[in-house]
C-alpha cells in the first residue's frame, strides 16, 4: 500500500511543479507582449491555477479521492482473501 502512496506522492509533486512552471511561463510571456494577448495569457494562467476555479484548486480533491480509492481497494482485496 505504501508503494502506491509513494507513486501518488511523486505524481502530485510532478503535477504541482507543472502547474507552477506553467504559471510562471504564462505570466512572463504575458508581460512581454501587450494588449489583447496579455489579457488572454492572464486568463489562461487563471484557469491553470491562480483563480479559485483553476486546475490547482482540484488538487486536494484529487488527493482525497486517490487515497480513498486506495483504502477501498485494500479492503476489497482483503475481503476476497477470506
Amino acid at each position: 500500500m505504501f508503494e502506491q502512496l509513494t507513486g501518488l506522492g511523486y505524481g502530485l509533486v510532478t503535477f504541482a511543479i507543472l502547474i507552477g512552471v506553467g504559471i510562471v511561463i504564462l505570466v512572463n510571456f504575458g508581460n512581454s507582449i501587450g494588449g489583447t494577448g496579455n489579457t488572454t495569457i492572464q486568463t489562461l494562467a487563471g484557469y491553470l491555477g491562480t483563480s479559485s476555479g483553476g486546475l490547482a484548486s482540484w488538487t486536494p480533491t484529487i488527493i482525497a479521492l486517490a487515497i480513498g480509492l486506495l483504502f477501498l481497494g485494500a479492503f476489497m482485496v482483503g475481503k476476497g482473501r477470506r
